[in-house]
């Protein structure tokens, strides 16, 4: 893993820019307030531009802009969350138009806001201003650790319904079963859609929960092959993440007359499965790869 890079911004309000195609940017920052982050397609202020401030405001609240304009679009009071003293770590992440912001070793974000236009991110900028200088800390971001494939097409439906070229990679009973995922208790959960049971499932918790919004992966060339304890191929692609943001990859197994999609969480050693109300879990497996 590459070491660190050490960035120090003045009070100036001017973006220092990093190319960036992995979904996540994760950081520590000393400043006393105004940390900025750009989201954009070009090394350059330009639109469409997404903008995270933490601690604006004489550091007591954060934002989420689009394009430098008013109003902004995601607001929430964070008195204190910077400090001049000491460094503070975050990250910003972003997949289908969701811009997610949060702090270090914690899942869940403290600023979130999902836009209907997904606009493709390919350099992050920083700079501090208002007052305060920056010195920042940026870790390395790496597509295979944390980011879901680009490679998938997911098309967000609801209540059973089925997108056109939806990809079938399971059947219940004569009955096609689409691989799909949802957000679930703060994780991107692969699982299975059963059309005629108006709704979708995601194993988790030891349990098979239903939900009634997801992603439907949709045309997609890919194929299964064998494969056992918690191993994926290089070409598998990442669908999904848990709450602490460990690569989930799509697996099936034939269980009691069925064949059944799930999750293949790499550091349980298994392919779990939704089925009967229950999460199941198979060391052996097959898993979908491009």
């Amino acid at each position: 893993m590459s070491a660190p890079i050490e960035v120090e911004t003045p009070d100036e309000l001017k973006y220092n820019f990093l190319p960036n195609i992995s979904g996540q940017f994760q950081f520590r920052v000393r400043a006393a307030n105004d940390a900025h982050i750009a989201l954009t397609t070009e090394a350059a202020e330009t639109d469409p531009m997404y903008e995270v401030f933490i601690g604006g405001w004489g550091n007591s609240k954060s934002i989420i802009r689009k394009n430098r304009s008013k109003p902004d679009v995601a607001e929430v009071p964070t008195p204190g969350i910077l400090n001049a003293g000491e460094f503070r770590g975050f990250w910003v992440r972003w997949r289908n138009g969701t811009i997610s912001v949060g702090n270090e070793g914690e899942s869940q974000p403290f600023l979130s806001w999902t836009d209907s236009e997904n606009i493709p991110i390919s350099y992050v900028g920083i700079c501090t201003g208002w007052g305060a200088s920056g010195k920042w800390i940026i870790e390395e971001s790496t597509p295979n650790s944390s980011t879901l494939s680009s490679k998938m097409c997911w098309i967000p439906a609801s209540g059973g319904n089925v997108p056109p070229r939806a990809f079938v990679g399971g059947e219940d009973n004569g009955e096609p079963q689409y691989v799909i995922r949802a957000n679930f208790q703060g994780g991107i959960i692969p699982g299975k859609l059963i059309s005629s049971h108006g709704t979708a499932y995601v194993p988790w918790g030891g349990e098979e929960n239903p939900v009634s919004e997801y992603e439907v992966l949709c045309d997609f060339n890919g194929t299964w092959v064998p494969s056992s304890e918690g191993k994926v191929p290089p070409n598998a692609p990442a669908a999904g993440e848990t709450e602490e943001s460990e690569p989930l990859f799509i697996g099936r197994v034939t269980h009691e007359g069925t064949i059944t999609v799930g999750k293949i969480q790499p550091s349980h050693g298994v392919c779990y499965i939704s089925y009967g109300g229950q999460e199941l879990n198979f060391a052996n497996y097959e898993v979908l790869v491009a």
